[in-house]
Formats: C-alpha cells, structure tokens, sequence
C-alpha cells in the first residue's frame, strides 16, 4: 500500500519516522510542515487541508499522529464511498494507540490498523461492530481475497444479519473462471459453501455470498463477492527471458498473497512493445499486454504523486514505468505491492477499486 503518514508534533515526528522504517514492504511518504524537522526526508506542506486533500486522493491509506478530531475535519470534505475511500488511521503522537477511522474492511484499514500497531507496539483500536463480536465479515473476506462487494446496501444487510445471529451461506458460481483457486481459500478457513449456478444462487431462500464474475446479478437476499482486476506493472532489462519475468511476476503476486492466474493484465512502456519475454509471458497467462506513452506515464505520476527516477526518466521521458503504467489501465487503482526489483525486472501490482 503507499500510505501518506502525517506528524504535527516532534513526537509524532519521531513516531512517523519509526513506522516508516518498519513498514519496509509499503511506500511510505511523511508529510510535515514547512520549517519543522527540516533535517528530515519528508514531503512539505503550509496548510495541512490542502496537503491532506491530494493526498486522499493519491495514496492507499492516510495515517495520522496526532489528535483524531483534526484528522476527522481534514478527511470529511473528501469522503464519498466506503468502496472507493482510501483507509484512515489515527495514532497518538507517542505511538501508544493506533485508531482504524475509515475504510477498516474494503480499503484494508483494519489489517493496516492491526499492521502498524505491532511496528509501534501500540493497542490496536478497531470498533466495526463484526470485528468486535469476532464474525467475519463478508466485505472483510471479499478485501482479503481480491474481491469486490456489490451492490453496496448488500453489504449492510449481511453484517447487520450476523450482528443479529443470523447464519449467511456461501456459494461459489459453477461457471467461475477461478472457482477452484476460491474453493482452496474458502474449504482452508473453514467456511462451508457449495458450488451452484447463478440461477441457483438468485433463488436461493436465505442470505447468500455468493463468488462469482458476473457482478450484475441481483436479488433481496445475495451480495455479490466479482474479481477485482489485478494488474502487473512491469519493466525489464532488454532481452530479458520470458521465464525470468515469469518468475519475477510469480513472486510478485506470492507477496501479496495471490497466484499468478490472478493476473488480469501487464502493461509497461511503450519502449517495450516489441520486448519478446513481455510478450511470451502475456501469451501464456492469456491476458492482454498493454503499452503506454510517456505522456500517459506522467500524467499517472502526477495524479496520483508516484516517485521518479531520474535515470528512467532520461531513458524514456518518464520517471515510473511499473506504477504508472499499472494505474493506467484502470479508472482508480489501490497499490497493492509498490514497485519492487528483481534482477533483471521490476514489478508493481496495482487492484482495480
């Protein structure tokens, strides 16, 4: 995830910088305020909104050292959708508590929460009514597999049935072009299911969550959990071996938990439309390659404030070619492993919001 951590204090400086040294698997930028700490590696802010404004907009979670009512008024102007918004934390300033204040389960700031508490040492302070009463939440589970709840109101029903002891049934759809990989994940945590039809699934008497890639699918008692997109970024040396990407990109996916045929698309550089082991390894996945500007690369840098390389930029006009190129392939994207080198390749995995 690339999280944006905000310090107001010496303390929470000192906080921030501690988390972002543990967090060494994410991209982690600190903000502060001009003419504070000026010795230290951060970004610069005057006005804290303004910082906070692009930010939420930019970075997969907004982490925050200092007193939750300042970061409840930074935030409320920009929230929109608990599918879309970014996660939200609040830690005190001596890193003691460690607050999940928006997005806990389909923007991940539960796991974050929990993440970031044992990098502090600090108490975990999460309140969703099913993680308190230790059920498992459908749009929990659907965060952690790669899957997207739809509709939303679907979302509240089924919690508010587990919260009033009701059983939810989970199906698989028959016709799921991953339902083996989703039956291994569901049968190892132990929740019953059974693999059914659509039509069965829409008729089906009780509340349903059903897996399935058809997100139109529509009924009182089912909530949809439809693949997200996942898509690889890469980049490569010249000449590079379709099995040495292959492995790069497995490896890739291992980290974020997901296989290899979770890959809906690569894309990269233009420069590297005629790369022969990109391409071998699109063929064998059977998914689409993509190639992009170097315009289009820097509008994604812009957007969403990815950092560059110079040399990069040199080579081809710009500075990031795995991140933005993944996040040009998709409307909002959530960065799911940052860019991150291999021998002879880089990859970023980006989900599709």
């Amino acid at each position: 995830m690339r999280c944006a951590v905000f310090a107001a204090t010496a303390r929470g400086t000192q906080s921030a910088m501690r988390l972002k040294n543990e967090l060494s698997a994410d991209a982690v930028d600190i903000f502060l305020r001009n003419g504070r700490e000026l010795e230290l590696s951060a970004k610069r802010f005057d006005h804290l909104a303004d910082a906070v404004a692009e930010a939420f907009r930019q970075y997969d979670a907004l982490i925050f050292f200092m007193a939750t009512g300042i970061a409840v008024r930074m935030i409320a102007p920009h929230l929109k959708s608990k599918l879309t918004d970014p996660a939200v934390l609040v830690a005190d300033e001596q890193g003691r508590h460690v607050i999940s204040l928006l997005s806990g389960h389909v923007g991940g700031g539960n796991t974050l929460t929990k993440r970031v508490a044992a990098c502090l040492g600090a108490e975990p302070i999460i309140t969703t009514a099913t993680d308190v009463n230790a059920l498992l939440a459908p749009d929990a589970l659907a965060a952690e597999l790669g899957l997207r709840p739809v509709p939303k109101p679907m979302i509240q029903v089924m919690n508010g049935a587990l919260l009033e002891g009701q059983t939810l049934s989970y199906a698989i759809d028959e016709k799921m072009a991953r339902r083996d990989i989703f039956a291994r994940t569901l049968s190892a945590k132990g929740i019953p299911f059974a693999c059914v039809s659509a039509s069965d699934a829409l008729t089906a008497k009780g509340l349903t969550v059903f897996l399935t890639d058809d997100g139109s699918l529509r009924s009182e008692r089912l909530l949809c959990l439809v693949p997200r997109r996942l898509i690889a970024g890469m980049g490569c040396r010249r000449g590079v071996s379709r099995g040495a990407l292959k492995n790069a990109l497995s490896d890739a996916c291992a980290r974020i938990g997901q296989e290899l045929s979770a890959v809906s698309m690569i894309a990269s550089a233009s420069v590297k439309k005629d790369e022969a082991g990109l391409l071998a390894l699109a063929a064998e996945l059977g998914i689409e390659a993509r190639f992009f500007e170097s315009d289009e690369l820097q509008k994604k840098i812009d957007d969403y404030g990815l950092e560059e390389s110079p040399f990069v930029r040199r080579q081809i006009g710009a500075g990031n070619v795995c991140e933005a190129a993944a996040l040009c392939c998709v409307r909002q994207g959530r960065i799911a492993l940052a860019k991150t080198k291999w021998e002879k390749a880089t990859v970023a995995l980006v989900w599709e919001k």
